[in-house]
């Protein structure tokens, strides 16, 4: 009976790369930053941000598998991992419901946090439901015309990290917008090259991403300005507020000399799933080391504990504060 059970695994790996994890870093880091960068912490709304951030990005790309496979976007010719529709391993239908699956999951937990901040996340949520579905959907996705950088970097950058702050304080410290444009920067360079990869067939369908409009020579330096200015963005972190240990985040910096070097050597086809990765693992460093940095520095040198580390103030509102009902496991009236 090892038939089912291999059938089972080969699915599960199908949805697994349809999720495209070298691109979950985008949604991870920014949490990560920019709850380190809000004065309060409570764990059970850092936790419902990362979900709802996990399940937004899972969204969108199981909606890109499913417009560019209907669509016939994503053709024979294209070069990096399968597409789950175009390549008959998924049934529109099924990778449709998965899209809204994953939306639902993501909504679920943003109304949560909704209930507990304010209603005017439901009205972000929903604006960001629709710029998703209008990335690769529609009439005239906007993907298609060079702005799918803009999308990633205002959803992945800006509103998720300054979002990230605002559920802990209802407000959004100084130091998160430059932090959040860092985490946009990156976001959009991983879609950057991920367009230059597929610049040929892109070209050829005539889905007109930043990559095709700029053209290669371009496309590849601008990959490395969104590398170089989000690094550059760091310090400014620090002078908005953020402390000293926001400069922890600038140690990830070599980890941008090799994608780079690849992009503007001329990598390309399966060598740009390289750089791609890399970017990914970029990009988590920096939120990982800033994060650590932002959290640690002012314990070290005495000064008080920020709350995610247990400072008094956010500590009396973390035990205070339950979560609610729908997170909690219970029902709600």
């Amino acid at each position: 009976m090892p038939a089912p059970v291999e059938r089972a695994s080969v699915s599960a790996r199908v949805w697994l790369d349809a999720a495209r994890p070298p691109t979950l870093p985008a949604a991870v880091a920014p949490v990560l930053v920019g709850t380190a960068l809000a004065e309060g912490f409570t764990a059970w709304r850092f936790v419902a941000a990362l979900l709802v951030a996990l399940a937004f990005q899972v969204g969108v790309n199981y909606a890109n598998d499913y417009f560019d496979g209907v669509g016939g976007i994503d053709t024979p010719d294209r070069v990096g991992p399968r597409r789950a529709v175009a390549s008959g391993l998924v049934a529109p239908a099924a990778m449709r419901a998965a899209m809204l699956a994953a939306f639902a999951v993501a909504l679920a937990s943003g109304l949560a946090l909704a209930v507990a901040v304010g209603w005017e996340l439901v009205v972000l949520g929903l604006v960001l439901l629709a710029a998703a579905l209008g990335y690769s959907g529609g009439p005239r996705p906007y993907a298609s015309v060079g702005l799918g950088e803009v999308f990633v970097f205002l959803t992945f950058g800006l509103a998720a990290t300054a979002g990230s702050a605002y559920v802990q304080d209802a407000t959004v410290p100084l130091a998160a917008w430059p932090a959040a444009s860092a985490m946009g920067l990156l976001a959009a360079a991983l879609l950057m090259v991920n367009n230059l990869r597929d610049l040929p067939t892109d070209a050829a369908v005539g889905k007109a991403t930043l990559a095709v409009r700029l053209g290669e020579a371009r496309a590849r330096r601008a990959y490395a300005a969104m590398l170089a200015g989000a690094l550059a963005l760091v310090p400014l972190v620090t002078l908005a507020g953020g402390g000293l240990g926001a400069l922890a985040g600038l140690a990830a910096a070599p980890l941008a000399v090799a994608p780079i070097r690849g992009v503007l050597g001329g990598d390309a086809g399966l060598a740009l799933v390289a750089a791609l990765r890399a970017t990914g693992r970029l990009q988590l460093a920096v939120g990982v080391l800033t994060t650590a940095g932002v959290l640690l520095a002012p314990a070290l040198g005495g000064e008080a504990a920020p709350a995610a580390l247990g400072g008094e103030a956010a500590l009396a509102d973390r035990i205070v504060e339950p979560a609610p009902a729908a997170l909690a496991g219970g029902s709600a009236s």
